[in-house]
């Protein structure tokens, strides 16, 4: 049995390359496995279930075509693509999980999450993370036109991406204490996330921690897990 894990692909329609390396990824890799995780910031930015293009209904497709043929998928919310909900889940058959989730990998008990929620020296970004991800705010934002909605996302994205270029790269990354913490909480030998696109393997005292790294138009970091190890391909 062969499991899959990806994240931060940021799909848009402006790396073309990426989607081709994704859906690629799907026609040919993830039939193979017994499941494929997608650990979050699959889309550069979600807006809602009812936003159409090309691109969305490409993936959509080949998501679908890969759980109609027996294969899971199972998907963490990132920090761009919270929105994605029952809707996409039921146009795919992938499964949304919480933001942890534990499975067992051929006897490593595992933990599972995007990684933003590990970043707690970035406190801004915390504040607005619990903000966003309240659902009553998330209501009255999806009730919104699409139109609106697709201005509101721009203005946060850039405005993300200037306030980012004033951070170190320390505070944007996971902090070791707390990320223990999490570990020890959940009783588990592993984890996995994505988020700070620093692919590699860390291996601490008590348990070893795997960053799945972004994809770009010439690299798709996709982590294989086998019975017989666990590597980057």
């Amino acid at each position: 049995m062969t499991y899959y894990f990806i994240a931060d692909l940021h799909l848009n329609e402006n790396q073309p390359e990426i989607t081709r390396l994704f859906l690629q990824f799907m026609q040919e890799k993830a039939p193979l496995a017994q499941a494929v995780y997608i650990l979050g910031d699959l889309f550069d930015f979600w807006i809602g279930d009812d936003e159409e293009s090309e691109l969305i209904s490409n993936v959509k497709n080949a998501i679908k075509t890969l759980t109609t043929s027996g294969t899971k998928c199972y998907f963490i919310c990132g920090n761009r693509d919270f929105l994605i909900g029952k809707s996409f889940s039921e146009q795919t058959g992938m499964v949304i999980l919480p933001d942890y989730h534990v499975i067992d990998l051929f006897g490593t008990s595992t933990l599972l999450c995007h990684g933003d929620t590990l970043c707690t020296d970035d406190k801004k970004y915390q504040q607005f993370r619990k903000k966003v991800h309240q659902k009553w705010r998330q209501a009255i934002f999806l009730m919104f036109p699409l139109s609106w909605r697709i201005r509101i996302a721009e203005k946060i994205r850039a405005k993300s991406k200037q306030e980012k270029r004033g951070k170190s790269a320390e505070i944007m990354d996971v902090n070791t204490e707390f990320t223990a913490q999490i570990v020890t909480k959940f009783k588990v030998e592993q984890l996995i996330h994505g988020h700070t696109h620093r692919q590699a393997i860390h291996n601490h005292n008590h348990f070893t921690r795997i960053v799945l790294g972004d994809w770009k138009a010439d690299y798709a970091s996709i982590l294989e897990v086998k019975k017989q190890g666990t590597r980057f391909i």
